[in-house]
């Protein structure tokens, strides 16, 4: 009999997120809905205005970002309800309600920012050189960098009515992957069924168990090839949507704007590709060690993420492991671990899988509020991982929104993966210094070498991938499901080598990324793993300078350019160097591990 996953209303309440920190209430909830239904309509007040004086506009700043604050928290609390349990209507439509109500606010504002960029260029000096814009003056320089993207006003308000269209290839794909979509169950090591779900797969995935590795494999993708037509004119829709903005802003492709949108050289993309793609002979020796070491014939994709250290199985309480990660993040100080324990004393987290939970696991801050961490927690390595990573962003996140006012406390997304995975390299440099024998610590070689596969390689993958395929669009390829199946199949043949067989299921793995949906971000993770690397061996060699610029990054928020924050602590992100850099460690723990062996 196939194992049940529990209901949410099992789960013990210690174990779940206290969403009543962010809102008290549903009665609050909708308080806050109808006050921001009323307040949208104070927005009419000031059309035309905006270039009557510094204090006019300073004023109308002032009540904008009130009204988006209030979305905002709205928006974070709608959906972590809709998230813990994706099957309870109610909770989808709270989501729905408040992006209904955020279309509305940018309907109504669609006015000023066309209105603040025809303030005469004299006249705008003058504002940014006053008291009354000092608080914003640097939102407004950013705003100005962006004139010649512009619309008119009439066309702003037609492209923000029609966002709320252009979020539906996201919501569809959120509602198929994590509400509608099922696995087969598989025969687990006792030949029992179990049920296949988006969080054990990651456990069935590395089983000693060959035969349990290639079953559940099968079973995942079996199920998205079933659909791949429908999820390839889905992915295709949210490709059009973001080419079809980019035209229309007159950027030069999808990747030019949203890089721009977080202030960042289309170098440092192309830097990235470029340098992962000469490290690829690194990929490919380490495929041909893990054929080696496992003994195996042919090694394929459903080989990848077993453990190499035979008979090393070691799980974890969650108790244990925040007792881990407290004593690995040390080096931090003190009031760095204050905070996590704080979080994990006081119902910051959302720890196990339920009936319906979202899969994977992340951050999420509403300003004002403590942050959250969604995850499901299985007692393996890699939960102990996730819990550090996301409690990187939770910290992140916490700086900086006692940091910094509201208007620059939401950091760019480029550097955001950079204190979750600083968390998770301190993390596995601590358990391999504290191994106990040689087997453990070829292990845990071996876990931080995956993390450099799986974060610097395979993110860079789908980074290349998601560039390929706008491109593709862009030029009026129909991107169907043919040929997005053999272009990723392409990229795994180069990625992996001739070491690795490249199943024919892998193909259907670009199917299962939410992150495609969040156009141009996957690369970050990759960017971000390499600044982080650097951080990390820096502050475990003691260097002063490095920790204090480390905080003063943290505190930054958006206050400055993501490269500018990031040089801060000593990496100029404009230079390949920083990826090169974390690319001769991953030629190191190769070094090592072959050593171990």
């Amino acid at each position: 009999m196939a194992e049940s996953v529990k209901k949410r209303s099992e789960i013990e309440e210690q174990d779940t997120w206290k969403l009543e920190d962010m809102i008290e209430s549903l009665e609050k909830f909708e308080e806050l809905m109808d006050g921001v239904e009323e307040r949208i309509q104070e927005y009419e007040a000031y059309r035309g205005k905006l270039g009557n004086s510094a204090e006019y506009l300073k004023n109308y700043l002032t009540y904008d970002e009130s009204v988006d604050e209030t979305l905002s928290l709205l928006y974070a609390y709608a959906m972590q309800r809709r998230d813990q349990d994706t099957s309870v209507s109610e909770n989808q439509a709270l989501v729905s309600r408040v992006q209904s109500l955020a279309v509305k606010a940018m309907a109504a504002s669609s006015f000023a920012d066309p209105e603040i960029l025809s303030i005469p260029d004299e006249k705008m000096a003058e504002f940014l050189a006053s008291p009354e814009l000092a608080h914003y003056k640097k939102q407004l320089e950013r705003l100005l960098a962006k004139k010649a993207h512009r619309l008119s006003e009439k066309e702003e308000a037609i492209l923000a009515a029609a966002s709320e269209i252009s979020g539906t290839p996201s919501s569809v794909f959120a509602l198929f992957n994590n509400a509608d979509l099922k696995f087969e169950p598989v025969k687990d090591e006792n030949g029992e069924l179990v049920d296949v779900t988006h969080a054990r797969y990651g456990k069935l995935i590395e089983s000693r168990d060959r035969s349990v590795r290639e079953a559940a494999f099968h079973s995942l993708y079996a199920s998205y090839r079933q659909f791949a037509n429908t999820v390839a004119a889905n992915y295709e829709g949210n490709v059009k949507q973001g080419n079809f903005y980019a035209r229309m802003r007159k950027y030069p492709s999808a990747r030019a704007m949203y890089l721009a949108g977080n202030e960042i050289p289309e170098k440092v993309y192309d830097n990235l590709i470029e340098s992962v793609h000469n490290a690829l002979p690194l990929m490919h020796r380490y495929m041909k060690f893990r054929k080696s070491y496992m003994n195996v014939s042919e090694l394929h994709m459903y080989d990848l993420y077993m453990p190499l250290t035979e008979d090393y199985e070691k799980t974890y309480t969650y108790k244990e492991a925040q007792e881990l990660i407290l004593k690995a993040l040390k080096p931090l100080g003190e009031e760095y671990l204050n905070l996590l324990r704080t979080g994990f004393e006081n119902r910051w987290i959302d720890v196990y899988e339920n009936e319906g939970k979202r899969s994977g696991a992340y951050s999420n801050s509403a300003y004002g509020v403590h942050p959250y961490v969604l995850m499901s927690f299985d007692g393996t390595l890699n939960s102990v991982l996730t819990l550090a990573h996301e409690m990187g962003h939770s910290i992140h996140s916490w700086y900086s929104n006692a940091n910094q006012s509201y208007t620059y406390a939401g950091y760019r997304i480029f550097v955001a993966e950079v204190a979750s995975t600083c968390n998770e390299i301190l993390l596995l440099n601590y358990m391999i210094n504290e191994a106990k024998d040689r087997k453990e610590k070829f292990y845990l070689v071996n876990q931080l070498a995956e993390r450099f596969r799986t974060t610097l390689f395979r993110q860079a993958l789908f980074a290349e991938f998601e560039w390929e395929t706008y491109k593709l669009s862009w030029n009026g390829t129909p991107l169907t499901k043919d040929l997005l199946c053999g272009l990723y199949h392409e990229l795994n043949s180069e990625y992996y080598g001739k070491e690795t067989v490249i199943d024919s299921d892998i193909d259907h793995e670009w199917e299962r990324i939410p992150h495609f949906y969040m156009q141009f971000y996957v690369y970050q993770y990759a960017t971000g793993f390499s600044a982080a690397m650097a951080i990390a061996r820096r502050i475990l060699a003691g260097d002063t300078e490095t920790k204090d610029g480390y905080f003063r990054f943290l505190k930054g928020g958006c206050s400055r350019t993501p490269v500018e924050l990031l040089k801060l602590v000593g990496l100029d992100m404009e230079e390949p160097e920083v990826v090169n850099e974390a690319v001769k460690v991953f030629k190191d723990l190769l070094d090592e591990m072959e050593e171990l062996a």
